[in-house]
């Protein structure tokens, strides 16, 4: 429901790094081998643990993925890079992925692919700083989760002429931000919820900016592989159909996505109905327009060393898939 518009150094390359070697630390661990799920079993898709990932859960408690004829798992990830590597080992077929993390796993796996958004926000996303730091030249330390978090950041920083060297930039997971936070080992980070609200429930932190105030907009793609999309595309499609349905009821009735989230990841409603207030739901197909934007991603990783070829956007982002096939 929310307004939208389109859109030292060292220490982010070795984090960003982390992105792509991160294994299942922070998941829940699936229940197959890889081998029974790339070739029999239910479709696996793999979600995060928070309220961006409302329309799946949604999708999923009432029965949607059912109704179409689905045999669907959702398998739950804390990071957005081990989601995107399950699904590069065969672990999963489908996955919710921002299009950072998704850009940034190209070099390890150039057969991913992204078939269209089911979200977008420029408030979901929040800048929080220790109390006590009350701009953004009195930083010293920020927490970044590779990927999303970090670009995040970065643009943050930018945005207020921070040099990038002056800032240290501290690795962890989002469930650890609000700790750090606490311990005063970091100053700030820029997450998702539930980890601001999190931090200002502890009393240690308060939010400054979201990052919209700053012309950040992030997105979040259902992506899949080539070989598994080309043997499956019907299957691919009638997916994009239910997440199509399950966006319109999150964005209608944001009491179910509420109470669908609290049952699959234990968030609470009042967040979650906080969260479909920030977020925009809805199955989009992937156009001109999104290639520029992942282009803009593309160069913050060169920037950092974390993408030293160009990678092929046009055939990783496949516009107009769905409008094609499933409208």
């Amino acid at each position: 429901m929310a307004s939208l518009s389109k859109f030292g150094r060292t220490a982010l390359v070795s984090a960003a790094l982390l992105l792509t070697v991160a294994t299942g630390a922070c998941s829940r661990p699936a229940t197959q081998s890889t081998a029974d799920s790339a070739g029999s079993g239910p479709l696996r898709i793999a979600v995060g643990i928070d309220a961006s990932y409302a329309p799946f859960f949604v999708a999923d408690q009432e029965g949607m993925f059912d109704a179409a004829g689905l045999d669907v798992e959702l398998v739950q990830f804390g990071r957005g890079g081990e989601a995107v590597d399950a699904l590069s080992t065969g672990q999963v077929q489908i996955a919710g992925s921002s299009d950072t993390t998704t850009i940034a796993q190209l070099r390890q796996n150039p057969s991913l692919r992204a078939m269209y958004s089911y979200e977008a926000s420029g408030d979901y996303i929040k800048v929080v700083l220790r109390n006590g730091v009350d701009s953004p030249a009195a930083i010293k330390k920020m927490g970044i989760v590779p990927g999303l978090s970090q670009i995040s950041t970065d643009k943050y920083l930018a945005a207020n002429s921070i040099a990038p060297g002056s800032v240290e930039m501290i690795s962890a997971t989002p469930t650890d931000m609000p700790a750090l936070l606490s311990r005063g080992d970091i100053d700030g980070f820029v997450l998702w919820e539930p980890w601001p609200a999190t931090a200002l429930d502890q009393g240690t932190g308060h939010v400054v900016a979201v990052t919209g105030d700053y012309g950040w907009f992030y997105h979040h793609w259902a992506i899949t592989t080539a070989p598994w999309l080309s043997a499956n595309e019907e299957t691919a499609r009638t997916v994009a159909k239910v997440l199509d349905e399950a966006t319109r009821k999150v964005e209608s009735d944001p009491g179910v996505a509420a109470s669908a989230t609290k049952a699959a990841v234990n968030v609470s409603e009042d967040q979650t109905i906080a969260a479909v207030d920030e977020i925009d739901f809805a199955v989009v197909n992937l156009e001109a327009a999104d290639v520029e934007s992942a282009q803009s991603i593309v160069d913050f990783y060169k920037s950092i060393g974390v993408l030293s070829d160009q990678p092929d956007l046009e055939s990783a982002m496949l516009l107009d898939w769905y409008k094609d096939g499933a409208q």
